[in-house]
């Protein structure tokens, strides 16, 4: 199963995230990058919408796979605009709780398509 490793554990205590994660696992899932869609392929226009939705299609995803959030062990996450960091943060500890993968957050020029504010890829272990 995954363990958390943590250098220091007072400081580290206060990341919302791991600094690093040990899997000695039967089953590992790479999940490939959930953008906001719809079910019915609509795209919200606002970032807040968009992550939440990206989130549930994550959590869509690992339950095909019979899994859920506890075993995702490191988020890579892709954000279009700098601005939109602040509000990221409450939508993702929405969707984690107490849980804390490892974790990488890149602010980049742009995804796939202009629309898309967020892309959020996992690996999971169980």
């Amino acid at each position: 199963m995954a363990k958390r490793i943590s250098p220091n554990a007072r400081t580290d205590a206060l990341l919302p995230y791991s600094q690093a994660i040990m899997v000695e696992a039967s089953r590992t899932l790479y999940v490939s990058g959930q953008i906001g869609l719809n079910a019915d392929n609509t795209c919200p226009p606002d970032f807040e919408a968009q992550a939440t939705r990206a989130f549930a299609n994550l959590g869509g995803v690992l339950a095909a796979a019979g899994m859920d959030v506890e075993d995702i062990v490191k988020l890579t996450v892709f954000l279009t605009d700098g601005a939109d960091y602040a509000r990221f943060g409450p939508i993702r500890a929405a969707f984690l709780g107490e849980h804390k993968p490892a974790s990488t957050l890149l602010i980049v020029a742009g995804l796939a398509r202009p629309e898309w504010k967020v892309e959020i890829e996992a690996i999971a272990a169980g």
